[in-house]
């Protein structure tokens, strides 16, 4: 009898052709990205689960009051590394301190690489159970030790065992290779870390880094907390530990009037938790886990519906049948068994198809997603999701012609009185087609919109010029004792217009501080200023914009003690002219730390540093402290190409122990945009995937309906109606259906999008016209997608129509 149901299956499914290849390509496409969604959303929600404690791990977090709004930060002053191990270890199994990654120059013999580390406390390998290949994970009790990345050992020392093997890192002193550590997977907050080096290593290289200076905050504080605990406890517990140190403390009454209080941040809401407002950590990927999956379980439904639709359409068709084969005996659970087995047979080669398309397409989707995921063939919950899917939807599509067509009796079907096709019984269908466009055309705006704010904040003023701008960060002493001669020479070559100095990249801010008082100040608390040390060469090389005053000048030696501000910052101060007014400063900048005077020298335009979505900060620059990037201005009239080379040479000549490594102003620009751009492109790939199956939908309907009329049009065309009017009655209901979607769709994606929007606080506006061109759009290709069937029935010869039975 199964053999009989199969064989009845296929030959049904060759009669009709076009709709099988409709049915069964369009349920695969929908299967398809919703296997891909879900790759997408288990690759997210397993952020950092290869460190198996990552349940509890945590970062050490501090609010801040600052401007009335409290403030949330990673970093933590130096001393808080004794104040934790002293006071509260308690609570804790390690408390490791560490710098922010870093690039260091790793060195062994005549190879050189620029590679990612940290230097972390002898308990990170072990907090954070790196799977070690040679070494143990207490290697860097040896402050002279250094821990490698598998891959990184392997660029280094290529076959030959690395262990014990000595390496100089930042052309210091030789440091001895004392593991080697699986490299960490693309989907953990440490991926790209190819070193680690001892943070007593790091302290004895940088003794500036006092145990006093509570108010230079510089580093992370990475722990695990002891299994009987928990974060809220541990959190409750350190709140008021910074505190209650500093409010004492004379020249800590600023830092103290912040009320600083730290909380633990965990390993597992590092990722879709990374974004805080108001001390929490309310947003982050989050939105875009949940954004994605209601895309892709809404593509999903598309193709069911598609499926559905066509299913019990052409069951209709099938009434007679199954009146003979009752009146020949067939018994009615013989006739559910035969439509649930067409149905699952559908399902199973869309299943087929999906899998091939999911592996075709995955290395594209993995570079469109900035993703490195495999298709978990050995994982059992990927096979049981599937199964479940298929049963359900299987089930779903064959329940109307399984369970409602046989339940009749033969004479009244045979007569044609069981089935009642009147002017209703197609609205269940036309409700899930409006359904379909509903979802479609909301994606097609909300992708829009998308695109329209990154425009939007890509066409934002920036304050200064990104073309021909290269940047190189100071990797080595060479690039602090031979500054002067590196400037000249690269001058030299006649391809470099200017050359400067700064603390931090163009496209960056690395470093904010308060403590500023000035003439007429209303806030009770010094609010927070970007600052940023320059040369005096950065106006010309960057394209500053002076609004008031004039920049800093070599032949004034009282320069030293000016800034040059931002409109932002000027605001803040609120002087009517800001050039000649005195500012005072006291911070870890100034020596022991005393409070300083500063003058405005100069007012430029606001520079966009950071993201190009959020207010510029107030930003003060100045000519006191250390530089590490040189900032270069290409001559306009030099492509770049031409000038690289040239570039490259003084780099190669004066600073041979670092490899010539740079970056872009522009470039480093627009990845700014990527995470936006990567949602845009994801989006609009599931929407033309949804007009697709939905028309693929219509496109089937539209031929069943006309293949249902085809004696009604026959009739018509007797009786005198022309083509164009056959064509306009069959395709009325359908592009009625369309503007009913268009109706629903602009206030669902109006809100959606209102609310995307609502995180930026520079964002483009929601206009008419992105709805007005959507539904527009939708229709002519509604109408392009109708019109083949309709003018097709509509141009049979009536003889021939009539003579059908």
């Amino acid at each position: 009898m199964l053999k009989n149901y199969f064989k009845i299956a296929f030959r049904n499914l060759l009669k009709n052709k076009g709709y099988s290849a409709i049915n069964i390509g369009g349920l695969a496409v929908g299967m398809a990205v919703a296997m891909l969604v879900g790759l997408w959303v288990y690759d997210e929600l397993s952020f950092n689960k290869y460190h198996k404690n990552y349940d509890r791990i945590a970062l050490v977090n501090q609010n801040q009051v600052l401007e009335n709004e409290i403030h949330s930060t990673a970093s933590v002053p130096f001393p808080y590394v004794h104040e934790l191990k002293t006071n509260y270890a308690e609570y804790f199994k390690h408390i490791v301190p560490s710098t922010f990654r870093t690039e260091a120059i790793l060195r062994a013999g005549d190879i050189m690489l620029a590679k990612n580390g940290l230097f972390v406390g002898a308990e990170a390998p072990e907090m954070f159970s790196l799977n070690m290949v040679k070494g143990s994970r207490d290697a860097l009790q040896d402050q002279q030790s250094i821990l490698l990345s598998e891959s990184a050992a392997r660029a280094l020392f290529g076959k030959t065992d690395p262990m014990d093997k000595l390496i100089k890192l930042d052309t210091d002193n030789d440091l001895k290779v004392a593991g080697i550590y699986e490299d960490i997977p693309q989907n953990s907050q440490l991926q790209d870390l190819h070193f680690l080096a001892s943070w007593d290593y790091f302290v004895a290289k940088n003794p500036y880094m006092s145990k006093k200076q509570w108010d230079n905050h510089t580093l992370l504080m990475y722990v695990e907390i002891k299994p009987e605990t928990s974060f809220a406890k541990v959190s409750a517990a350190i709140r008021d530990s910074e505190i209650k140190v500093i409010r004492n403390m004379d020249n800590m009454k600023h830092e103290a009037a912040t009320k600083p209080q730290m909380w633990l941040h965990p390993m597992k809401n590092w990722h879709l938790y990374s974004e805080f407002k108001n001390g929490i950590a309310a947003s982050g990927p989050v939105q875009y886990v949940w954004l994605v999956s209601l895309i892709g379980f809404f593509v999903l439904l598309l193709a069911c519906i598609n499926f559905m639709n066509l299913s019990t359409a052409r069951s209709e068709k099938r009434a007679k049948e199954v009146g003979i084969r009752k009146a020949i005996g067939s018994f009615r659970v013989q006739l559910i068994g035969q439509f649930f087995t067409e149905s699952y047979l559908v399902v199973f080669i869309s299943f087929g198809i999906a899998l091939g398309l999911v592996q075709v397409s995955l290395t594209w989707f993995n570079e469109l997603s900035a993703k490195q995921m495999t298709v978990p063939w050995n994982n059992t919950y990927f096979w049981l999701f599937n199964l479940s899917f298929i049963l359900i939807t299987g089930l779903l599509a064959g329940s109307y012609p399984a369970l409602y067509l046989t339940s009749f009796k033969p004479v009244k079907i045979l007569k044609g009185t069981a089935v009642q096709l009147g002017r209703y019984a197609s609205l269940p269908r036309q409700v899930l087609v409006a359904i379909q466009f509903t979802v479609s055309i909301t994606l097609v705006i909300c992708t829009i919109i998308i695109y329209s704010q990154v425009q939007f904040a890509k066409n934002r003023p920036i304050g200064y010029s990104r073309n021909g701008l290269m940047m190189i960060t100071m990797k080595s002493d060479d690039f602090y004792k031979k500054s002067d001669l590196i400037t000249n020479e690269l001058k030299n070559t006649g391809v470099v217009e200017e050359v400067a100095l700064s603390q931090s990249p163009v496209t960056d801010v690395w470093s904010s501080n308060d403590g500023f008082t000035w003439k007429g100040m209303t806030n009770a608390n010094s609010p927070n200023f970007s600052t940023l040390t320059v040369s005096t060469e950065y106006a010309k090389t960057v394209g500053w914009q002076f609004v008031a005053g004039r920049n800093f000048s070599k032949e004034l030696a009282s320069d030293s003690s000016g800034f040059v501000i931002n409109e932002t910052a000027a605001k803040l101060f609120g002087f009517k002219q800001a050039v000649g007014e005195q500012v005072s400063w006291k911070s870890q900048w100034m020596t022991n730390n005393i409070q300083k005077q500063f003058t405005i020298l100069g007012v430029v335009k606001d520079m966009v540093m950071e993201s190009p979505f959020e207010p510029i900060a107030p930003t003060v620059f100045f000519l006191s402290g250390g530089a590490n990037w040189i900032n270069i201005k290409i001559n306009p009239a030099v492509s770049s190409n031409a000038a690289l080379p040239k570039i490259e040479a003084v780099f190669r000549t004066l600073t041979p122990t670092v490899p010539f490594e740079y970056k872009f102003a522009d470039q480093e620009y627009d990845a700014k945009f990527r995470a936006e751009e990567r949602t845009g492109k994801l989006v609009s790939f599931f929407s033309i995937l949804a007009i697709f199956i939905s028309c693929l939908g219509l496109f089937g309907l539209a031929s069943f309906v006309a293949q249902q009329r085809t004696k009604e049009i026959g009739i018509r065309k007797v009786l005198g109606a022309s083509v164009a009017s056959l064509w306009q009655m069959l395709s009325r209901d359908f592009i009625l259906l369309v503007i009913i979607s268009c109706l629903i769709s602009a206030p669902i994606a109006w809100y959606a999008m209102n609310l995307w929007l609502s995180k930026y606080n520079y964002r483009t506006e929601i206009s008419w016209w992105i709805f007005a061109v959507t539904s527009i759009g939708t229709l002519c290709i509604t109408l392009m997608t109708v019109s083949y069937q309709a003018i097709r029935a509509a141009s049979l010869d009536p003889v021939k129509t009539l003579k059908m039975e």
